[in-house]
C-alpha cells in the first residue's frame, strides 16, 4: 500500500487534535498515549500508574474513528454525537 503526503508526525497531530477536540478523554491520557511526558518533576514523580486501560479505551476508540465506526457515547463530545 502507498500513501502519498502524509508523515508519522502528522498521524500523530491529528491524533492529538481529534483526541482534545473531539473527545472527552483527559489530556493527560492523550499524551500518554504518544509517549509524552507531562507535568513537573514533582507531578512526575508521584505519578506511578501508566494509565493503561483509559489509553486502551482511547485507542479503540481511534481506530473506530479512523474506520467510520461508532465510537462510546460517553468519550465523544455532543458536536460528535
Amino acid at each position: 500500500m502507498s500513501i502519498d503526503h502524509a508523515t508519522v508526525h502528522g498521524f500523530r497531530s491529528s491524533f492529538r487534535d481529534w483526541a482534545g477536540e473531539m473527545t472527552h478523554f483527559p489530556r493527560e491520557v492523550a499524551e500518554a498515549a504518544l509517549a509524552h511526558s507531562v507535568g513537573n518533576e514533582v507531578e512526575r514523580a508521584y505519578r506511578r500508574g501508566d494509565a493503561l486501560e483509559k489509553r486502551r479505551e482511547m485507542m479503540t476508540a481511534w481506530a473506530e474513528y479512523l474506520y467510520g465506526g461508532q465510537t462510546d457515547a460517553r468519550n465523544i463530545s455532543d458536536e460528535q454525537t
